[in-house]
């Protein structure tokens, strides 16, 4: 058997029936689907049972572990010669697999990843956290785009390894998140050859709503940090921007309300030369969000979704940076252990 699809699933029964569906309209036959059910109150199992007779498809429940866990019981029982992990909030499109046996057949690799896009039917906001996730202005083009600020590291939403090469690196480690970025860095350490396959991309539904984002991208921020206290040549100046983006906006926010509490309160003979500071400290703000909306309203064709795209944005960055100050201070400041946010909310 050429692939093995392995998707852990945490009470996500609606995607997997979507992602399963998608499956079942690959042009390529020659793969099989392990679900792996990562202790969920809300079971896939019925869901996966519909699909027996049209998918080779194996089914198992396990203990809550994480999802890098998850991901090394299914390798575990695993048959074929490339392992293939996807999240189970992605949908494929029918070339996917076609797309990656043409990039292998073109020039081998040992492990490879592709983008991701959002699907006509996702809703405005999704839209818009798929672009601040993908775009150049906002992640530097490192996840999946064609440019990029850093090297191309495979993320585990669309993440294919020689099965060999996944059992020597022992898989996924415990990490509960940035799993799939301290897999990556071991992938290259071990001298792998690894390559994006631009054709193999895949639908990423990502979260549904600003609250659920911000969770994610404040918890990036903290696994950067606990990356870089494993590994510390892979921390880069790109994964510096969205902390130097928070501390800079919080800033000029400052700037600005000195300037208009002034205005109000100073001397009536500064009142412009205030009203000048506050131009001067929201102007870099507007020209970014601007710059935003344009990007992303072209590419998506709306301009609600370029509106959207802002909040989406700052959302991001400053989520981001905002963990990664707080690791930082707790991690590399005080010498605490790793860790991680939203524990028991995240998924909510």
């Amino acid at each position: 058997m050429k692939y093995s699809i392995i998707v852990p699933v945490f009470n996500r029964p609606d995607e997997v029936d979507e992602l399963l569906e998608s499956l079942c309209h690959q042009q390529m036959k020659d793969f099989e689907v392990i679900i792996v059910e990562d202790g969920s109150q809300v079971t896939c199992a019925d869901v996966c049972k519909k699909y027996e007779g049209q998918l080779d498809l194996k089914y198992f429940m396990k203990p809550n572990s994480g999802p890098g866990m998850s991901r090394n019981y299914g390798a575990e029982r695993a048959r074929g010669e490339y392992l293939i992990v996807l999240d189970s909030d992605v949908v494929v499109p029918e070339g996917y697999l076609a797309a990656i046996e043409e990039e292998l057949q073109r020039e081998p690799a040992d492990a490879f990843g592709g983008p991701d896009r959002a699907h006509d039917s996702f809703t405005d906001t999704q839209k818009a956290i798929s672009y601040s996730m993908t775009s150049f202005f906002t992640t530097g083009g490192i996840r999946g785009g064609k440019k990029k600020l850093d090297k191309f590291y495979p993320r585990s939403f669309n993440m294919g390894i020689r099965r060999d090469v996944y059992l020597k690196l022992n898989g996924f480690s415990k990490m509960r998140f940035g799993e799939d970025i301290d897999f990556s860095i071991r992938i290259f350490k071990a001298g792998c050859r690894c390559r994006l396959f631009p054709e193999a991309w895949v639908w990423h539904k990502r979260r549904t709503d600003m609250r659920k984002f911000f969770r994610q991208v404040y918890n990036s921020g903290i696994a950067r940090i606990n990356l870089y206290k494993k590994y510390p040549e892979s921390l880069k100046l790109v994964h510096l921007l969205p902390m130097v983006f928070t501390v800079g906006v919080i800033l000029l926010f400052l700037i600005a309300c000195t300037g208009r509490v002034m205005m109000v309160y100073g001397n009536p003979a500064d009142f412009y030369c205030w009203y000048g500071v506050v131009l001067a400290a929201l102007a870099p703000i507007i020209l970014y969000s601007l710059l935003i909306l344009a990007d992303s309203a072209w590419q998506n064709k709306s301009m609600p979704i370029g509106f959207i795209s802002i909040g989406a944005a700052f959302v991001q960055l400053t989520g981001y940076g905002l963990g990664f100050l707080q690791a930082w201070w707790r991690r590399c400041v005080r010498g605490k252990d790793e860790f991680q946010a939203f524990e028991k909310t995240f998924y909510k």
